[in-house]
């Protein structure tokens, strides 16, 4: 049988940059474990896989090591491809995951997804973080719900490290995001996360999650522009409203396919 699949380049207006995601159309759900080989076959920091259920649409995201519980340049991804690809009807799109409903909405080539605000609390640094990040004790410190988050002076300290990724491999969390002030945007960030087999994430909605709400008070804005400084580089418009975050972006489809491998 042969699948739709698509790679869409998220959080971007041009090609090669952004974050590229697989996202794969299913009528019925396979195993985990072919959804991990198809993950682990088309090499991307995420793929989705989506079906249509009688509550409505299920969504799910997996590295090429690991299934994760919330992806949102993926999701933005989704929504794209059943909106400009599938030619769906739907207003809105929700998708139920393993981080609850979330929701897509569009507005012309933006769209716009409604994620949980995961707010950051300030934490002790491992020292086998600061040492693998390669950060002094300068730099702060906190903890969310899936990641670490580290925080520098400057944009010009973020884009200069380098960090150990055998030694994060060692770190206990899922990834580590870093931030700090942006000469041309609110904030700017890169994220790591070999720990599940993405050493630097292109453009990393979940950790918008983290950083809209810390940046939201910190600079005391209720909208906040913000720029993932990887080498494909992404932007991302901000909002926090309540115990959610708005993320808006733009997409490009980069690759229409067909999947030829058994669904088991």
């Amino acid at each position: 049988m042969s699948l739709p699949v698509y790679q869409i380049d998220a959080f971007t207006t041009g090609p090669f940059s952004g974050n590229p995601a697989g996202v794969c159309l299913l009528e019925a759900w396979p195993t985990d474990a072919w959804m991990q080989s198809v993950a682990m076959e088309m090499a991307l920091s995420e793929t989705a896989f989506v079906v249509r259920e009688p509550e409505g649409l299920r969504l799910r995201w997996f590295t090429p090591t690991a299934e994760v519980d919330l992806c949102g340049h993926a999701t933005l991804a989704t929504a794209h491809a059943l909106w400009h690809e599938e030619g769906s009807e739907d207003d809105v799109l929700r998708f139920q995951t393993r981080s609850g409903w979330l929701e897509a909405r569009a507005g012309g080539e933006r769209i716009r997804i409604d994620l949980p605000a995961l707010v950051p609390e300030a934490a002790d640094a491992p020292s086998s973080l600061a040492a693998a990040l390669g950060v002094g004790a300068d730099a702060g410190f906190f903890r969310s719900r899936f990641d670490s988050l580290v925080v520098l002076e400057d944009e010009a300290a973020l884009r200069a490290l380098t960090p150990d990724m055998r030694a994060l491999m060692d770190v206990d969390t899922r990834g580590v995001i870093v931030t700090a002030p942006g000469a041309s945007y609110d904030c700017v960030s890169r994220f790591f996360a070999p720990r599940v087999g993405v050493p630097e994430d292109p453009v990393t909605g979940s950790a918008h999650c983290v950083l809209a709400p810390y940046w939201t008070v910190r600079l005391g804005k209720e909208t906040l522009r913000a720029y993932q400084a990887s080498k494909r580089g992404g932007e991302l418009e901000l909002e926090v409203r309540d115990d959610r975050v708005l993320l808006t972006g733009r997409c490009r489809t980069f690759l229409r396919g067909t999947i030829d491998a058994e669904n088991e």
